[in-house]
């Protein structure tokens, strides 16, 4: 089987179910953005990180693939395959290991500026990238699509979980965070 197929040459990809849709519609958008936040996870996987984040990492990257068939799913047309279901049980697993990684981090006063490790600064830009994500996301709805509630759920706290990360490994580290202090 070839990689291309040349029927999106056009302009056009294919939703599940057989849909034909430009490829800047909000879903690819929603969709694509998730796609770009795991080849981020990817990056941030072969840094410097503990063993037991990289396990983690994997779990979300399969975490997005479910979201992604989810998002890429037309569903006013084709059911939604159990793969490609959130649980409410996968936003729990995110908030066990915040509260995990939290323990280790001293009280948070101030913002925190990204930077420190190439490790740390990447969890700031999967964090940035989530947001994102989420922001395409709430596009669907805003436009009347169907979108899982447990989806922008999972994506918030994705958020809060490389946040949380990216203090983390500058403890693992030993590097010290910058904090935003205006002087007004």
């Amino acid at each position: 089987m070839k990689i291309y197929t040349k029927t999106g040459d056009d302009g056009h990809t294919g939703l599940i179910g057989g849909t034909r849709v430009w490829k800047n519609n909000p879903r690819i958008e929603a969709y694509g953005t998730v796609d770009e936040l795991n080849a981020h996870i990817g990056t941030l996987w072969v840094l410097s990180i503990p063993d037991d984040v990289r396990g983690f990492l994997q779990h979300i990257q399969f975490q997005l693939f479910t979201i992604g068939s989810n998002l890429a799913t037309d569903q006013e047309t084709t059911a939604l395959k159990a793969a490609s279901i959130v649980e409410e049980a996968d936003i729990e697993q995110l908030e066990t290991e915040i509260d995990r990684m939290d323990t280790e981090l001293p009280a948070l006063r101030y913002f925190v500026l990204p930077g420190g490790t190439p490790a740390t600064a990447h969890a700031h830009v999967c964090r940035t990238i989530t947001r994102r994500a989420e922001r395409r996301v709430l596009d669907l709805q805003q436009e009347g699509l169907a979108v899982e509630p447990l989806i922008v759920k999972y994506l918030n706290r994705l958020s809060d979980y490389f946040f949380t990360l990216s203090r983390y490994l500058s403890i693992k580290e030993g590097v010290k965070e910058f904090y935003w202090k205006h002087d007004k």
